[in-house]
């Protein structure tokens, strides 16, 4: 009965903590994408990140458009958790390049899971709501604008098909299998530890 509840007590932590990892990969995101900064829900994020980030922001400036210290802390967090869960577990202490790439591989991954349930989100949006001005609609559209734009110009819609959501589905599902795949596989723990 106490390993069930100290493994039910590690996956509601590691879970908690790549929903955290979730929501710093969508500030630096929205940041990159240059969504509307005074959105309610970019605000929201904000807000909800800032401890974590703050820490990083004194001496990691922001390059263009690319928020250096939301990367940092996302990559500091996921290296503490991973530690944490597998002291707790009684694994000991992995390698420091095992641990890197892990959080490597975890940062990416959470940056394709965004991607992937932001694209699902605006094609329903565009069945159901295509006119839509809710600030979630409009973070949206604005966070897969610069995915989309790139490949529509190489593939426009066909009338009043659009396939290049297909092509982006493609271009997230080999970065995942090929890149997230190959990094949790080089740093040797497990995928539920990045998130998989």
């Amino acid at each position: 009965m106490g390993s069930q509840l100290g493994s039910a007590g590690l996956l509601l932590v590691n879970t908690l903590i790549n929903i955290y990892l979730l929501l710093l990969m969508l500030r630096f995101l929205l940041q990159a994408s240059r969504a509307d900064y005074y959105n309610p829900i970019s605000q929201s994020v904000v807000k909800v990140t800032q401890p974590l980030v703050g820490l990083f922001q004194g001496f990691l400036k922001p390059m263009g458009r690319f928020d250096l210290a939301t990367l940092a802390a996302a990559l500091v967090l996921k290296i503490v958790a991973i530690i944490v869960v597998l002291q707790i577990a009684g694994y000991g202490m992995p390698p420091i390049p095992g641990l890197a790439i892990a959080a490597v591989a975890a940062v990416a991954n959470a940056i394709l899971k965004i991607y992937f349930f932001a694209l699902i989100v605006m094609i329903i949006l565009s069945w159901v709501a295509p006119q839509a001005s809710h600030p979630g609609a409009l973070l949206v559209m604005q966070l897969v604008e610069p995915i989309m734009a790139p490949v529509r110009r190489v593939i426009p819609p066909l009338g009043m098909i659009d396939l290049s959501p297909i092509v982006v589905f493609i271009a997230i599902s080999l970065l995942d299998s090929l890149v997230v795949g190959s990094l949790t596989r080089a740093a040797g723990v497990s995928g539920a530890l990045v998130g998989l």
